[in-house]
């Protein structure tokens, strides 16, 4: 995998050489738009509102609309001219403790590799942020952008996580109820035993995209010209909740019900243990 930027990590006087590498891809299937008679793909072509007329690459400008209808030209000088201190650092001006960030401020991670000579020095600044539980919030360019980005310990390594601007952050005051409702000490109790019977150790690998899988398999039958079986939808689930405990009781229920069931299935590794050691045992009585 070939990193998508190269510079370095810089706070107070340290300077550390990095690679930055995709953390995350984004796995989706990819539609063309066909003609229905000859299924040839459809192209598209840049024409002008004022006269639909096709207009040739050499001749689109990009424009700002700054009032409606009226647009500012920029061209590729004016571009130029916005001067930003450093493209090829990610530079921390403040250590934060992580749990005052809200998460809806972080939205794309990166992996961060030192390179020759900033081996120690990431490591050190590894240690510290795993230490203490801060992040280092930064800024950094990447594709001629400037962003918001944080430094923090993942594992091994550190990662930079690409942060939205505090303008950019809505607000959820639109939003109506929310878990302002009153609550029953009953219904929060029986929630509450309803959360715990269904918690696991986090294994990100168990959650698939079922939707795609589910589409590709169509995909598959169709390419190879077969008849496309449908499941019968689900029933929708009802809306209107009227006694929320029985509701809550029959989950908990099903749930331990589902739990005993996987329990009952899964082989003993006790019992397995234990015949091998006798079968281990009549080996070497025999031998």
């Amino acid at each position: 995998m070939r990193p998508i930027w190269k510079g370095s990590i810089s706070f107070g006087l340290v300077y550390i050489p990095v690679a930055v590498y995709p953390a995350t891809r984004e796995e989706k299937l990819s539609f063309r738009q066909l003609r229905s008679s000859d299924l040839s793909p459809i192209r598209y072509k840049k024409v002008a509102e004022a006269d639909s007329k096709e207009v040739p690459a050499d001749q689109i400008v990009k424009g700002f609309e700054y009032e409606r209808g009226n647009y500012v030209v920029m061209k590729d000088e004016d571009f130029e001219k916005v001067r930003i201190e450093s493209t090829h650092s990610i530079d921390i001006t403040d250590f934060v403790d992580l749990e005052q960030v809200d998460p809806k401020f972080f939205y794309r991670p990166y992996f961060l590799e030192p390179q020759k000579g900033g081996e120690k020095a990431y490591a050190v600044l590894h240690k510290a942020l795993s230490g203490t539980g801060k992040i280092g919030i930064a800024k950094v360019v990447i594709s001629n952008r400037e962003h918001l980005a944080s430094v923090k310990p993942d594992g091994l390594f550190l990662i930079l996580e690409l942060m939205h601007f505090a303008s950019e952050i809505l607000s959820a005051d639109v939003l109506k109820n929310g878990s302002a409702t009153a609550v029953s000490d009953k219904e929060l109790k029986m929630a509450q035993a309803l959360i715990e019977s269904m918690s696991v150790s986090w294994e990100p690998e168990k959650y698939r995209d079922e939707y795609r899988t589910a589409l590709m398999e169509i995909i598959e039958q169709k390419a190879q010209h077969k008849e496309v079986i449908t499941k019968a939808p689900a029933p929708p689930a009802p809306t209107n909740v009227v006694d929320l405990v029985k509701v809550l009781q029959d989950s908990l229920n099903r749930t331990q019900s589902a739990r005993q069931k996987r329990n009952a299935t899964r082989p003993s590794t006790r019992r397995s243990t234990s015949a091998l050691v006798k079968q281990r045992r009549r080996a070497g009585a025999l031998g």
